[in-house]
């Protein structure tokens, strides 16, 4: 089951994407979008953690903006989604995300404390998040933001898993070798997958650089390391 909630910000009401399990309640997951937006390959990953147990929410980052979603396959794809995300304000959508974490925890479809997905752009906003929140989990794709954020390291203590692909254009091994070691210093529950060969977003079948191996290895991780740490 699919609809559409508002919820409050600092300056009006931010549209959000919710799905419901079958069961109708579950655990929560917050799931923060790419650079293209709330595409259609963001909201089929929703379904897929709805289908898996969770009531998951997905909020419409760029509702301040002229343009919501850009179609990955679209010539400028990519140029036109880095100038929407460029628009952004940082601690503005990091505020957003954290109203939106709230929103859901606060549901009654939803139990005990969400946990926190993104995907490159929310792969490392979902890692700042984490760092303002305590959710019961953070998974984290190719987070591009992270090199940026590691100081926040230190307040990320929630269960963690990373996936970066070894051909990375946007974050290069020195980098993830980088954030790996942030991530799991002082013996955090911290995790990090590499995938041979992936480049970045490789886990979007609409968009160019889709790696079909990687992002089933990925997903069937993803799914075990939720199970194992916010069970159904």
């Amino acid at each position: 089951m699919t609809m559409q909630i508002l919820v409050p910000a600092s300056d009006g009401d931010m549209p959000a994407h919710m799905w419901l399990p079958e069961a109708g309640r579950g655990p929560g997951l917050l799931l923060l979008q790419e650079i293209f937006g709330v595409s259609g390959y963001v909201q089929r990953r929703a379904a897929d953690l709805a289908a898996a147990g969770y009531v998951v929410l997905a909020p419409e980052l760029y509702w301040r903006l002229d343009q919501q979603v850009v179609d990955e396959q679209a010539a400028g794809a990519v140029d036109r989604a880095m100038e929407l995300a460029g628009k952004l304000d940082w601690e503005t959508t990091v505020a957003d995300a954290v109203a939106a974490y709230d929103a859901l925890s606060r549901l009654d479809q939803v139990r005990g404390a969400p946990g926190v997905v993104g995907f490159c752009f929310g792969g490392g906003l979902a890692f700042n998040v984490a760092a303002e929140v305590e959710p019961a989990v953070l998974v984290s794709y190719y987070g591009s933001a992270i090199p940026q954020l590691l100081d926040l390291a230190p307040r990320v203590t929630c269960p963690s898993l990373h996936h970066f692909g070894t051909a990375d254009d946007y974050l290069d091994r020195g980098t993830v070798s980088a954030i790996t070691e942030a991530v799991t210093a002082d013996g955090r529950p911290a995790r990090v997958e590499l995938y041979d060969g992936a480049n970045h977003a490789f886990d979007n079948d609409d968009f160019v650089l889709h790696h079909p191996g990687a992002s089933r290895r990925a997903w069937v991780t993803t799914l075990a390391f939720l199970h194992e740490q916010l069970p159904t």
